[in-house]
């Protein structure tokens, strides 16, 4: 697909392992209190590599080959890339610690590269496991090249291309589902020989997490769900009310902000002279490639400047700029700024997006219950974005689907201690998902960052607050108060810099 329409549619080497992870004769015994059975998956050394940038990890992959229905057991296998970290403990706990990555898309041997330091305290006495969800990474994946072809309002070519993308992928997108992955990966934890598991899930990680805790109660120690997503609320449906409540909260902040405010007084005038702006003419810009540095030029319409908007928000470091573009473009007239910016990002976005499991996932388990959730989006044609979840529902009209059971959106119960982190200032996942979430779980904590955007355990101190949870495997006396005070940056008053 075009990018612009599938970015419209949607973020050293280490020790050997020890002797005992190596012989099939050796069960760790953790502070679980029970034992780590021999694994049946042969691991070799490897090297894990971001999607994006030079970053690499050492570490033990393999390959666990399933079937692609997993119902009928029979006609097509696929194999699903696995890598483990070992503990650098020589008496490592039984219960291994599993990341989980978000998108719906991406895979998680690519994304723990990046967020891997927020990780080290964990993998002092357990074993970090890695599986690429099936349709992602090198599970698989569902992708098909780019095409050139406008699908803003053709349904005809939408559906053409839909057809081209699925006929270049030798799977069947139906059985590419959540669900689909939480069975996977509990054939991988019994595989691998651990009796239970301790979960973290980012973004849409926190949806397959939950799956997999209702789906296997007794084989999870420990949860923690980073950017909830709550059951409650279909993926997409709500995406530009959330977005615009965290565009409202950047720019109240810029307006309590003396130095901020008497530079941009009216950020949110400028976006919608900006909007008002592309609404009428979509405007031509000439930026250098993201990657080749060649003269590209871009289309700014109010989708593409929609899209650059909401990723921006997402992160602090991004967020701190928004101010500043939209009043230099506003006052300039010059859009080549805030388009630069955005096609560095969404560039990172499409090398690291599998855009078919995206699909399968939200064609399947929300858009078939948007018409049970639609007071949800009532308030959307308001927003900067506008009704951006009908582009799903358009797309799912023409994408192989097999929708989820109706208990799929019933929330989660369970005994489990969860530990759920959110950003104040979170575009996507708010931090009322995580209310909605926590009233099912009596044994919780739900920590809210101030000013933060989308994941935030990389932020501040909550990577110990993270370890130390893990550790004890219970919430009490855990020290949250420094997650409490965290600070957003401060906003760019120029492209040189912040303000003092």
């Amino acid at each position: 697909m075009h990018l612009s329409d599938r970015i419209r549619i949607l973020l050293i080497f280490l020790p050997l392992l020890p002797i005992c992870s190596l012989l099939t004769g050796c069960a760790d015994i953790g502070d679980s209190g029970s034992r780590r059975a021999p694994s049946s998956i042969p691991l070799e050394p490897c090297q894990l590599a971001a999607s994006v940038g030079p970053a690499r990890l050492a570490a033990q992959c393999g390959k666990l080959t399933v079937y692609e229905n997993r119902a009928a057991q029979s006609g097509r296998q696929i194999d699903l890339r696995i890598a483990v970290l070992p503990a650098i403990s020589r008496t490592p706990a039984a219960d291994p610690f599993v990341f989980i990555t978000g998108g719906p898309g991406e895979a998680a041997t690519q994304d723990y590269v990046l967020l891997s330091r927020a990780f080290e305290r964990i993998r002092e006495k357990r074993d970090i496991v890695l599986v690429d969800q099936r349709g992602t990474g090198q599970s698989h994946p569902l992708d098909c090249p780019s095409s050139e072809t406008d699908l803003a309002t053709d349904d005809a070519a939408l559906e053409a291309e839909v057809k081209r993308c699925i006929r270049q992928m030798d799977a069947d997108p139906r059985f590419y589902t959540t669900l689909d992955a939480v069975a996977d990966l509990d054939q991988v934890r019994a595989a691998l020989g651990y009796p239970r598991l301790n979960l973290y899930g980012v973004s849409y990680g926190t949806r397959v997490a939950q799956s997999y805790l209702r789906q296997y109660p007794d084989r999870v120690r420990t949860v923690i769900l980073d950017g909830v997503v709550s059951p409650a609320r279909p993926l997409g449906l709500t995406m530009a009310s959330d977005a615009q409540r965290a565009l409202d909260l950047i720019f109240a902040r810029c307006a309590a902000d003396p130095a901020c405010h008497g530079a941009f007084p009216d950020p949110a005038g400028d976006l919608a002279v900006l909007i008002e702006r592309v609404d009428q003419a979509p405007v031509s810009v000439t930026i250098p490639h993201p990657t080749t540095g060649e003269p590209t030029q871009v289309k700014v319409d109010r989708s593409t400047l929609a899209t650059a908007i909401r990723l921006f928000s997402y992160a602090p470091e991004t967020a701190a700029l928004l101010p500043l573009l939209i009043h230099s473009a506003r006052a300039t007239g010059d859009l080549s700024h805030l388009a630069a910016q955005a096609q560095i990002i969404t560039q990172q976005l499409e090398g690291s997006l599998s855009m078919g499991l995206h699909h399968s996932v939200v064609c399947s388990e929300d858009v078939p219950f948007y018409s049970n959730a639609a007071r949800l989006a009532e308030g959307e044609q308001r927003t900067y974005m506008g009704e951006r979840y009908k582009e799903l529902e358009r797309l799912c009209k023409y994408w192989p689907s097999r929708p989820a059971p109706a208990e799929f959106l019933a929330p989660v119960k369970s005994t489990v201690p969860v530990l759920l982190l959110s950003g104040a200032a979170d575009p996507v996942t708010p931090p009322l998902n995580a209310e909605q979430v926590a009233a099912n779980f009596p044994s919780n904590l739900s920590l809210v960052a101030p000013g933060q955007g989308h994941g935030i355990i990389t932020l501040g101190c909550t990577y110990r607050v993270a370890a130390d949870f893990v550790e004890k495997g219970e919430l009490r006396d855990l020290d949250v108060a420094c997650v409490k005070d965290l600070q957003p940056m401060p906003f760019f008053l120029s492209l040189t810099g912040t303000s003092p």
